[in-house]
């Protein structure tokens, strides 16, 4: 039996097939597999603001198509890129782990957060981590950042910004810890719904490819970003939208953090809450939101 799997080109997304192949052929010893790269909309476009040009499904639409047509058998994401519907006809097969979770400073001489100062440039092109960012500090100025990971961070080292945030666990998964200035806690900047998992998309009929994903699922991180989506999802499912959510699993109870903000960080709304459905909990805590002004936000946002 052999598996293709689908990846974007760069290094981190080549890290990420790899990874969850090397998990796949630990479970299964004797299972062939085979990597195809795909360039998709997201990669190719590098001139624009990532919310300008359509955020949703901008890294996904290409695999998403070769699977449809039998090219490759499963897609390996970073999961915050993923958008919270099943697209027509394929499913998330697998969520293999998660890693650190928190958002990251790369910036020169060590400089943090409370340390940078005031008129700053940050790139960014999160609204999420720029609402967080202007909230805590309203006088840095904010820059639209593209490109990889090691792009982005060689901008903020080289004088074209003075720092960047960042996912840490792309950073981490690339060894490049050293070049890391500050670890946000979670109060300071929520992550990104899905944030440190992965997500294995496969066709939605594909018996074979997903008991071999079954292998290596797991089930509590599954759990966890399932809340955080379903949040996103009852907030309008976008993932330009300034949004953070982080759960967490503590025998059998989910407890859930989210928030929505305006850009500018002018207001934050936060809520949390806890329970033992993590589509239910996302859902309630997505109506709660609403209900403080969340739909307001985000709909400064999109008009």
């Amino acid at each position: 039996m052999k598996l293709t799997l689908g990846s974007r080109t760069s290094q981190l997304a080549l890290w990420q097939s790899r990874h969850v192949m090397a998990a796949l052929q630990a479970a299964w010893p004797g299972l062939e597999c085979a990597i195809e790269p795909f360039v998709t909309q997201g990669d190719k476009t590098l001139d624009r603001p990532l919310p300008e040009i359509g955020g949703k499904g901008l890294f996904t639409l290409e695999l998403e198509n070769g699977l449809r047509e039998g090219r490759i058998d499963l897609a390996v994401h970073s999961l915050k890129d993923l958008p919270v519907d099943d697209a027509p006809g394929l499913t998330l097969g697998a969520i293999p782990g998660r890693a650190d979770v928190r958002d990251v400073l790369v910036a020169k001489d060590g400089v943090t957060l409370g340390t940078l100062p005031s008129g700053a440039v940050v790139g960014t092109s999160s609204l999420r981590r720029q609402a967080q960012l202007l909230a805590l500090r309203p006088g840095l100025t904010v820059r639209s950042i593209r490109g990889n990971v090691e792009t982005r961070i060689h901008k903020a080292l080289h004088g074209e910004y003075d720092a960047t945030l960042l996912a840490g666990a792309g950073v981490t998964r690339l060894g490049l810890d050293a070049n890391i200035s500050q670890w946000l806690a979670l109060d300071v900047m929520l992550p990104a719904p899905g944030q440190g998992a992965l997500g294995v998309q496969c066709r939605a009929e594909d018996e074979a490819t997903l008991h071999f994903l079954a292998a290596i699922h797991n089930a509590e991180v599954a759990q966890a970003v399932t809340a955080e989506r379903a949040f996103l999802a009852g907030l309008g499912g976008g993932c330009s939208i300034p949004v953070g959510a982080y759960a967490t699993v503590s025998g059998g109870t989910i407890h859930l953090s989210g928030l929505v903000a305006a850009v500018d960080g002018s207001r934050i709304i936060r809520v949390e809450g806890s329970g033992p459905s993590a589509a239910e909990l996302g859902a309630s805590l997505a109506a709660e939101a609403k209900s403080q002004g969340a739909a307001e936000l985000i709909g400064m946002e999109r008009g």
